[in-house]
């Protein structure tokens, strides 16, 4: 158990990041399946929520297979990001709610949401403040290194964040600018972890079980956070946790991959019906195909799937074809 907060402690140190239109309920209970401590659901817009929006509330589903599980909502409005935070618990009954203040995509820095909130700590902290005071579970901030190579202020943000009310934070170590290109500053989140006294959860380019191990004790973070590692690959969870306990990493069969990737699809049938659920899991669907030595034949196939018979054929052949897993 890792403790984070008064009243969340994350069953490791291996948790699930929130990523937009990925981390919905499925992909949330198939990686706590396989091992994940702790889990985010995608980022809700803490406005959207105010206007009661059916759309964004659904995004805060949750099961118990999902718990340890922080909300996490994005927004620069303080009171509109207070009764967001309300109502984000209301819906979900999460175990703590995040802050996102670090998403890249200019759709949301256009309205000086997400990462842009780096650019001006005096209204990110009043931000704090003001959901500090509206709820009472823990809480946390995501951010990045900051927003350009210009402007690396993590470190004073981190304190900031602290000092504001945020229990524990989450540091990416690339600025705005870069997106997701380049490498994650492992530096950036050590410069934190030794800047304030709160949890520190590191994230960005962790991607394998060495990696997410090395992560830790480079950067002396509590936590590391998997996001696009785990994107077709749920089972690096178990792997970590395998590779931490110094256990031999039982290597994924393909049977057991496809068998994964069958769970995920019927989970989302589940939880969203086959007509909606079917087109939203087509990227996860050819994520976990890409994982797959040989699978490039069954592409167009997969990107076109439309039916849960038609994806249980596609995974008959893919077992048929006798395709390895990419080490």
């Amino acid at each position: 158990m890792i403790w984070l907060a008064p009243g969340l402690e994350a069953e490791n140190r291996f948790i699930l990041g929130p990523m937009a239109g990925v981390t919905d309920a499925a992909f949330r209970t198939v990686c706590m399946e396989q091992g994940a401590g702790l889990c985010y659901t995608e980022m809700v817009s803490a406005k959207a929520l105010t206007y009661h929006d059916k759309k964004t509330a659904s995004l805060l589903a949750l099961t118990p297979k999902q718990r340890p599980v922080i909300a996490q909502i994005f927004g620069s409005e303080p009171d509109v990001m207070a009764e967001g935070a309300r109502l984000a618990l209301e819906i979900s009954g999460a175990d703590g709610l995040d802050i996102n203040m670090g998403c890249p995509m200019p759709k949301i820095t256009g309205n000086g949401e997400g990462s842009a909130l780096m650019l001006d700590p005096a209204r990110a902290s009043r931000v704090i403040e003001a959901v500090r005071k509206a709820v009472n579970v823990p809480l946390s901030v995501k951010f990045r290194a900051g927003w350009d190579e210009e402007h690396k202020n993590a470190v004073e943000f981190a304190r900031m964040a602290q000092q504001s009310g945020a229990d524990f934070v989450c540091v990416h170590g690339r600025t705005r600018s870069q997106f997701y290109s380049g490498q994650s500053d492992r530096s950036v989140v050590t410069a934190v972890k030794a800047a304030v006294t709160v949890p520190v959860i590191a994230s960005g380019d962790a991607f394998s079980p060495q990696g997410c191990q090395d992560i830790l004790r480079d950067t002396g973070a509590d936590a590391v956070m998997i996001a696009r590692g785990a994107q077709g690959a749920p089972w690096i969870f178990a792997q970590c946790l395998a590779f931490a306990d110094g256990r031999p990493s039982h290597p994924v069969t393909a049977e057991e991959h496809i068998g994964l990737m069958r769970r995920h699809v019927r989970l989302v049938c589940e939880m969203k019906g086959e007509a909606r659920g079917m087109p939203e899991i087509r990227k996860h669907a050819l994520w976990y195909l890409g994982r797959l030595r040989g699978g490039k034949p069954f592409k167009v196939q997969m990107a076109q799937v439309a039916t849960l018979r038609q994806f249980e054929e596609i995974c008959d052949g893919l077992l048929q074809a006798r395709l390895q897993v990419k080490a």
